[in-house]
C-alpha cells in the first residue's frame, strides 16, 4: 500500500483510509440494524487485517457509535502502526443554536478526553470538527481552541469536515486547518475546484463518499424509481471499464487516487470483500490520461440532485 504525505503535517497515510463509521452504527444501503452488522469481535478482526495488508489510515468520530471503542480495543497494542483521525461533536442545541463561546471550548476539550479514553491513547493524530457550517468556520474560538491542543501535544493536526465547495474554499482560505476531509466521487466532482488552492497551501485532502454510499458499486441496481436517471447514468461508466479496472468501485477509487492533489480516499469497510477490493484499488497503478478525462467529463450533470442526505430522508435508499 501506497503512503502519501498529508499536506503539511509530515504524517504519511496509506492511500486507502479505513471508514470506521460501518463497524460502530447501522449505515449504508441494506443496513438496517445491529444484526446486519459485524460483531466486536469481527470488527476488530478486520482492523487488524487492514493494517496486516498495509492500511494505516483509519477515520471514526465522537458520533459513530462504537467504533472509538472497538478501534481502541484493536490498536492498544499497536499505536505506533496507525494513524488516527476522528471527530468532534457537534457546538448546537436542539434548537439549532450554536452554544457560548465558553461552552464550545468544553465541548472540544471533553471530545477530545472522551475519544483519547474511547481509543485508548494518549493523542489523536488529526482531530477534526464533523458537523460543518459557514457560522461554525467563522468562529475563532473554535479554530484557536484546536490550535491550543495542537500546541500542547494532544493532536498532531487540525482538521475540518466540509460538505459545500464553499465551506471547503474558507477552510482553506482560513489557514487554521491541517487537513479537509470532503465528499468527491466519480458522480459529483465539484470539489475539484479546490484543489489547486489546497495544494498551494499545503492543505491535505482525504475524500469520502468516494463510492457514494455505495452506488458506486453493486448497490447502484434497481434504485428507487426517483433515481432513474441516476441509474441510467451509471451505465455510462461501462465504456471505461477493462481487464485492469473490471468494476465500477474500482474504476471509482482509482479515479480519486488518480488526483495528485489527494492524500488518501476513504472508504467504509464492514467486510473483509470490501477491505480486499480496496487493496486491489489501490495498487499504485491509476488511470491512464485518457481514461482518466474520459471520467472527468462523465460527472453527473446535475450535481445539486446529488443530495444523499434528501435522498435518504424521503426513503429514496432503503
Amino acid at each position: 500500500m501506497n503512503k502519501r504525505v498529508l499536506g503539511k503535517t509530515g504524517i504519511k497515510v496509506s492511500e486507502i483510509a479505513f471508514g470506521g463509521v460501518e463497524i460502530g452504527l447501522p449505515y449504508g444501503i441494506g443496513v438496517k440494524s445491529k444484526d446486519d452488522m459485524l460483531t466486536e469481535k469481527e470488527a476488530i478482526s478486520l482492523l487488524h487485517s487492514a493494517i496486516d495488508r498495509g492500511i494505516n489510515f483509519f477515520d471514526t468520530a465522537r458520533m459513530y457509535g462504537n467504533s472509538e471503542i472497538i478501534m481502541g480495543k484493536a490498536f492498544k497494542d499497536r499505536r505506533d502502526k496507525v494513524v488516527i483521525s476522528t471527530k468532534c461533536r457537534g457546538f448546537r442545541d436542539s434548537n439549532g443554536k450554536i452554544y457560548s463561546n465558553e461552552k464550545i471550548k468544553s465541548i472540544i476539550k471533553t471530545s477530545l478526553k472522551e475519544s483519547m479514553d474511547a481509543l485508548q491513547t494518549d493523542y489523536i493524530d488529526v482531530y477534526m470538527l464533523h458537523q460543518t457550517d459557514m457560522e461554525v468556520l467563522q468562529n475563532c474560538v473554535i479554530a484557536d481552541t484546536f490550535h491550543e491542543l495542537k500546541a500542547n501535544g494532544s493532536i498532531r493536526a487540525t482538521g475540518v469536515s466540509t460538505y459545500t465547495t464553499e465551506e471547503t474554499k474558507i477552510s482553506i482560505k482560513k489557514g487554521a486547518w491541517d487537513v479537509i476531509q470532503l465528499p468527491f466521487n466519480l458522480m459529483d466532482q465539484t470539489q475539484e475546484s479546490n484543489f489547486a488552492l489546497a495544494d498551494k497551501k499545503g492543505v491535505g485532502i482525504v475524500v469520502r463518499s468516494v463510492l457514494f454510499k455505495g452506488i458506486l458499486s453493486e448497490k447502484g441496481r434497481n434504485l428507487h424509481p426517483a433515481l432513474k436517471d441516476v441509474e441510467k447514468h451509471l451505465e455510462k461508466y461501462k465504456g471505461l471499464l477493462s481487464s485492469s479496472i473490471p468494476d465500477l468501485p474500482t474504476l471509482a477509487t482509482k479515479f480519486a487516487l488518480s488526483f495528485n492533489e489527494i492524500s488518501s480516499v476513504l472508504v467504509g469497510i464492514d467486510r473483509m470483500e470490501y477491505l480486499e477490493k480496496s487493496l486491489e484499488a489501490a495498487n499504485g497503478v491509476y488511470l491512464s490520461s485518457n481514461i482518466f478525462e474520459r471520467g472527468k467529463e462523465l460527472a453527473y450533470p446535475d450535481p445539486q440532485f446529488l443530495d444523499l442526505p434528501k435522498w435518504d430522508r424521503l426513503g429514496w435508499l432503503t
